[in-house]
């Protein structure tokens, strides 16, 4: 096989569009580069400007190059008889197709392949498949990006790394891809077939570490037999240790493993406080800012207490980020350090494992709903298997289409055949809740903590002590858990997957498989099905009527809430209900009603199923079905206990967005309070939990997260023990907070002219000053959209580019990366980039903060909270909002300096901060950065002088 690689940069992406530089490396038979061809070409208009910004191509470059015709001269004999490949290749194969057109070739008839097919088969775990990244994965020079011989050679150099990836796969892989591309006439299907025929005539069929199970090719092994991490015969190797002693040894091995190992003050008091917490089983709030190394400040006291008293401890984060960070760095740190075998679990929620019977079962039948982007996950999901030994989804890149097709595959307790199933031995889940039975220490997140208590602690090992770091999220996620939040598709899902129409969907699966059973009692169970069909219908359309007149009732009004365009939010009040509340009610009754029918009638033929038929073919589908009724009841439940409005402790409300409509729609029942259930769930039942975060005071008071979360009665009663650490920076010297003492306001969330005008004037200034390098926060999107496109054509004759939240496609993490990889940008975020976003070093010199990040007071939760402190005849806005909004303002402080090396700006827009009462909290509440006022025209000048001042 030959191939050749291709690359075209060109004047837009429209066919219209004309080429101005070509890149063709050849590969050969025997998988060398063999040639690169490359030439510009001279295109009939001008260069747009965004283009030579991109692609650093330049009038003058293609002002003396060869026309098109002399280019395809050269280029079409290198295209015969090869297979013609490209990165993202119908773009460029649009242009090939029509440059041969042009210029009186034949069009190209050959096979083509796309390598970002092959980099998503083969490195399932790539977060990201863009040319420049995958380049720096795999140590390719990719010198010049956008720039077409480069490209294309880099393009061949991947290509080839995908090729040999397929060489390393075993042949049970490589057979499975080949049978499920094989139902598509692709060049893809071709290819991967003729992969097979090759590899299929080498004898060697080694069988090097994988476990090979039911026609499929893992890399787990049996879970059963993971050992605890120290032998019981053995003394305990901590019985005559103190914590100063093992301390000792820890900080010996830490200098030797790392030459530049410094000892943090900060973290050693954390190290003595959690200790000091657990042995005199007291609760305790520690504030550990940046820098302080507060991850080891808990894990090395849990690992010492959980070895030395043999019982768990308990580590929570709010992020799965913090969590992988802990997986990915910390552990494997410690496992060098300590002077002992000890095992860290890592523990999630049921959903991150892989059900193997379900995946199974869903590759074996062909149960695609969009078959073309489903095989390509599947064909994913089968390489992957030879990888993953947690079978977590967070290690695939599942693109946008992958989690419907997840949901399906995903483990879950209603459907779980347990020891009966035929994987039992190999299930992740099952893996994962070993390991954490065999664990000193687990490391779960906040979610799964909440739903183990709603579950009667049926789901985690059990505990007595517990640290929660991210612990300013306590509150928020408590509200969501102990209350309910259910979507329109919630719903939906669950219908269509048990009957979407007569060939897809549980049921007519099981119908199918009843049909040829030959089982007597078939046909009985058949009509059942066939009558359940309508019903299921009829609950779906009326669902759909409830959503539409629900969303109805929201007012339509854009400044709702910041975040989404176009976010609607109406709160409704048990002693207030809209005037059509009935007719809404009644809807819901019948939804309760056929919901009933058909969950009774269904819940007997699967237990008669059950009883019956001792097949495991049907077996597992009745499994699913069953576990699909269970849901349903769930949400049957749900829509009554939202549509009752009963119960006045509760918050009800709506959300949704003015794209999607009905189909957006949210409803949500949440505790005003959730403090009394947070100190009888944790603070009255654990002997010791620690609470971390680098944002828990204010204005150096824990009083308010005491009061959130339910540690009053801990504090009076002499159980709370709390600590402040220093600082480990010298914010003095790191960092300069300024702000301009005469800049305009601003009322609500959207910005007038003069407010705009002035902002993008000031911002544009600062970020050539800075270079680039500059993080903007917002808090509201609409004011984001009205700085973004002026600020963008201000900056892009400076050759910085403009990154925006919300306009540019792209998740939290990829803009990120997008950010870090470009030498001069300015990213603008929203809520989400306030806190949790790491950017060390010189990829973020500024931080500019538009507004003062206040909730908006019309959240339902907001107000609610705001009733409840002015009936305690408590001022709402100081005893909520400020402290609230100063601890999102310390989070996004926190973005700028991350290492003791960081230097950085924060300008705050905002001149509250220095005319209202309540701005000192903001201030005081800071860790001592250098704090200068002064007129916005002298803003620049200063700037530029103390990053001068290095």
């Amino acid at each position: 096989m030959k191939y050749a690689v291709l690359d075209f940069e060109t004047t837009g992406n429209q066919s219209s569009d004309e080429i101005i530089q070509v890149g063709l490396a050849i590969i050969d038979h025997d998988r060398t580069i063999s040639q690169v061809y490359s030439s510009y070409v001279k295109p009939g208009v001008p260069i747009p400007p965004f283009i030579s910004g991109l692609t650093g191509i330049t009038e003058e470059d293609v002002q003396n190059a060869p026309l098109l015709d002399e280019v395809m001269m050269e280029m079409v004999p290198l295209l015969d008889d090869v297979i013609l490949v490209g990165h993202n290749v119908a773009f460029d194969f649009n242009f090939l197709q029509s440059a041969l057109d042009k210029t009186g070739y034949l069009p190209f008839t050959g096979r083509i392949l796309d390598t970002m097919d092959f980099l998503k088969i083969m490195f399932p775990s790539l977060t990201s498949y863009q040319l420049g990244f995958v380049s720096g994965e795999f140590g390719v020079t990719h010198d010049r990006p956008h720039q077409a011989d480069s490209d294309a050679l880099a393009t061949a150099l991947i290509f080839a790394k995908c090729l040999e990836e397929i060489d390393d796969l075993p042949l049970l892989a490589l057979q499975r891809l080949s049978d499920l591309f094989s139902g598509e006439d692709s060049d893809l299907g071709w290819f991967f077939d003729a992969a097979l025929q090759i590899r299929e005539r080498e004898t060697d069929a080694s069988t090097d570490g994988f476990t090979y199970y039911r026609q499929f090719a893992l890399r787990t092994e049996d879970w059963i037999d993971i050992k605890p991490p120290r032998s019981e015969d053995f003394d305990n190797p901590l019985k005559d240790k103190s914590f100063e002693q093992f301390m000792a040894d820890v900080r010996a091995n830490l200098k030797s493993k790392l030459p530049g190992y410094e000892e943090r003050e900060a973290q050693n008091i954390m190290l003595e406080d959690v200790m000091k917490a657990f042995d005199e089983d007291k609760h305790l709030l520690v504030e550990a800012g940046t820098g302080t190394g507060k991850s080891l400040g808990y894990l090395l006291p849990a690992i010492y207490h959980s070895v030395k008293s043999e019982e768990k401890v308990m580590v929570s984060t709010h992020t799965i980020n913090l969590q992988e960070q802990l997986r990915e760095r910390d552990i494997p740190l410690l496992t060098d350090v300590v002077p002992f075998p000890f095992r860290a679990a890592i523990f999630k929620g049921r959903g991150h494992y892989l059900c193997l019977r379900k995946f199974e079962h869903k590759i074996n039948k062909r149960d695609f709903t969009t078959p073309k982007e489903e095989v390509m996950t599947a064909a994913q999901m089968i390489v992957w298997l030879t990888q993953t030994e947690t079978g977590d989804d967070e290690e695939l890149n599942q693109g946008n289409r992958g989690a419907d097709f997840w949901e399906t595959v995903a483990s879950e307790s209603d459907s779980c055949l347990g020891r009966s199933c035929p994987w039992f031995r190999k299930c992740f889940y099952h893996k994962a809740k070993h390991e954490a039975g065999v664990a000193d220490v687990v490391i779960t997140n906040h979610s799964k903590l909440f739903t183990d208590v709603k579950a009667g602690h049926q789901l985690l090992p059990s505990y007595e002590r517990l640290v929660i770091d991210e612990a300013h999220h306590l509150e928020e996620v408590a509200g969501k858990h102990l209350g309910m939040n259910m979507k329109y598709f919630t719903v939906v899902h669950t219908l269509t997957r048990l009957f979407k129409d007569s060939k897809t969907g549980q049921l007519p699966n099981l119908r199918a498989q009843l049909q040829t059973s030959g089982s007597e009692k078939a046909s009985e169970w058949m009509s059942v099905i066939d009558n359940l069909y309508p019903e299921i219908i009829e609950i779906k359309e009326n669902w759909d009527r409830l959503s539409d007149q629900l969303f109805g009732l929201m007012p339509e009004r854009s400044d709702a809430a910041p975040g989404d365009p176009g976010q609607f939010v109406l709160r409704l009040l048990p002693h207030k209900k809209p005037k059509n509340w009935d007719a809404l009610s009644e809807i819901e009754n019948q939804i309760y009603m056929t919901m009933g029918t058909v969950i009774r009638k269904g819940e007997r033929m699967v237990n008669e199923l059950k009883e019956d038929d001792e097949s495991y073919s049907s077996e597992s589908l009745v499994t699913d079905i069953s576990g699909l009724f269970k849901d349903l009841g769930a949400e049957r439940d749900s829509i009554r206990s939202f549509m009752k409005l009963d119960n006045e402790e509760t918050v009800y409300w709506l959300e949704g967005n003015g794209h999607y409509r009905s189909r957006s729609l949210q409803i949500y029942a949440v505790p005003v309070e959730v403090s009394e259930q947070l100190k009888a769930l944790f603070f009255d039942k654990k002997k010791s939990v620690i609470m971390t975060s680098a944002t828990l005071s204010v204005d150096k008071s824990f009083q308010y997260m005491i009061e959130q979360l339910g540690l009053t009665e801990a504090s009076e009663q002499d159980q709370l023990l709390t600590s402040l650490l220093p600082s480990p920076f010298k914010y003095r010297e790191q960092a300069l907070l300024v702000i301009p003492r005469d800049f305009p306001s601003v009322k609500g969330s959207v910005g007038d002219d003069h407010f705009v005008n002035t902002l993008v004037q000031s911002l544009a200034d600062s970020a050539i000053a800075t270079q680039g390098r500059m993080l903007v926060l917002f808090t509201s999107y609409r004011m984001l959209r009205q700085v973004y496109d002026p600020l963008k054509e201000v900056l892009s004759t400076q050759g910085i580019t403009v990154i925006g939240q919300g306009v540019d496609s792209g998740n939290r993490t990829k803009l990120t990366r997008r950010f870090q990889g470009q030498q001069a940008s300015v990213l603008l975020g929203t809520s989400s980039f306030w806190e949790g976003v790491d950017i060390p070093g010189e990829a973020l010199t500024s931080l500019a903060i538009v507004r003062l990040p206040f909730q908006p007071p019309n959240h339902p939760l907001v107000e609610a909270k705001s009733e409840r402190l002015q009936q305690q005849k408590k001022n709402p806005f100081m005893k909520l909002s400020v402290p609230q909004a100063v601890i999102r303002f310390k989070q996004g402080f926190g973005r700028l300096v991350r290492s003791s090396q960081d230097r950085g700006i924060v300008i705050v827009y905002d001149t509250r901060i220095l005319e209202s009462y309540y701005g000192k909290y903001f201030l005081y509440s800071l860790p001592g950065p250098k704090m200068e006022h002064m007129p916005t025209n002298q803003m620049v000048p200063r700037i530029s002088e103390w990053l001068g001042h290095r």
